[in-house]
């Protein structure tokens, strides 16, 4: 028989085991919360499955890629997929019997190594094209000298074609160089003078009435750059007026007010509505058919470099808001 000393110490045992899986159930759930946080901090998507393909483990950039998961490949250890409209990078691992997998979003990053390759390629074709389209420019202005009074129409077209190519390298270098300005005090008249020359380079059919504003006021600035900056929205402008089957003429305004320490210019037109706002300001896309998709990426980029900024207006007129220091 066990004696009442042996029993005690028995019961004492007992209760000593007890209190040691207590704390080590609680040292056990502290650990797993503690890697559940830290799975939860990171900002990619983490699973951890068994081997049966059951979830011991994810954090809930995992949950939101619930679809994404069930296309995961258990025999590949880092690879890109492309899954609805994002790019992502995925990493696997075998520990301790569990298979881990991780998703990291690169869309970002993948859109600029591509933004960057195009920009390199574009480049380069610029550069292998302007020396000839500046040698037919100055065949042209030749030719315009000595051509038939009723032939001149026809050369006036080739060089507003020859304007247009240009203002597209133009654009494209600036594009892969990046933004640099040289600002000066500038009077609005002569970026107002610097626009109504350069409409009269544009080819158009339609009947434009144009407003711009008549008050004189200065501005640092930029000539060459806000000139851009202002006839890539008069431009897309025109475009979208030429494309309104509805009418055969049409308007472009710029209304100027002082707000504080900025210029606030809003560009207003009567052409078709924008078709997809998204493309905006995505650079190497367009929403019309004839552009570049660099027009309203450099406006905003040379509004940022005069310390302004440009929105699309969310007011019942069609247009941008232009903002500069």
């Amino acid at each position: 028989m066990i004696s009442a000393e042996e029993l005690k110490a028995l019961i004492d045992q007992t209760y000593k085991v007890e209190e040691e899986y207590v704390s080590l159930r609680q040292s056990y759930d502290h650990l797993q919360s503690t890697i559940e946080q830290i799975i939860e901090f990171l900002p990619n998507a983490i699973w951890i499955v068994e081997e049966d393909g059951s979830i011991f483990l994810q954090n809930s950039q995992a949950k939101l890629l619930e679809n994404l998961f069930e296309t995961l490949h258990w025999d590949e250890q880092d690879y890109e997929v492309t899954f609805g409209e994002r790019s992502y990078l995925i990493k696997s691992a075998l520990h301790n019997e569990k298979q881990l997998f991780s998703a990291t979003d690169i869309t970002e990053q993948k859109r600029k190594e591509n933004l960057a390759t195009m920009g390199q390629m574009a480049a380069h074709l610029s550069h292998e094209i302007r020396n000839p389209i500046g040698s037919i420019a100055l065949l042209a202005s030749t030719l315009m000298k000595r051509v038939k009074e009723e032939n001149k129409p026809i050369v006036s077209e080739i060089q507003k074609s020859l304007y247009r190519i240009e203002r597209i390298i133009k654009a494209t270098l600036m594009f892969s160089k990046g933004v640099s300005t040289q600002k000066s005090a500038l009077k609005w008249s002569v970026i107002r003078n610097e626009l109504k020359n350069a409409i009269g380079y544009y080819s158009y059919a339609k009947e434009i009435h144009f407003q711009f504003p008549e008050v004189e006021f200065e501005l640092q600035g930029d000539l060459d750059l806000l000139g851009m900056l202002f006839t890539n929205f008069i431009f897309n402008a025109i475009d979208a007026i030429e494309l309104d089957d509805e009418h055969d003429e049409g308007s472009v305004e710029i209304v100027y007010t002082r707000e504080g320490e900025f210029h606030r210019f809003a560009i207003y037109d009567s052409g078709i509505p924008i078709v997809n706002e998204k493309l905006l300001f995505e650079a190497f896309k367009s929403t019309k058919e004839k552009g570049n998709g660099l027009g309203l990426v450099l406006a905003k980029n040379i509004a940022s470099a005069h310390g302004g900024n440009v929105e699309l207006c969310r007011g019942e007129r069609k247009g941008f808001i232009i903002t500069l220091g």
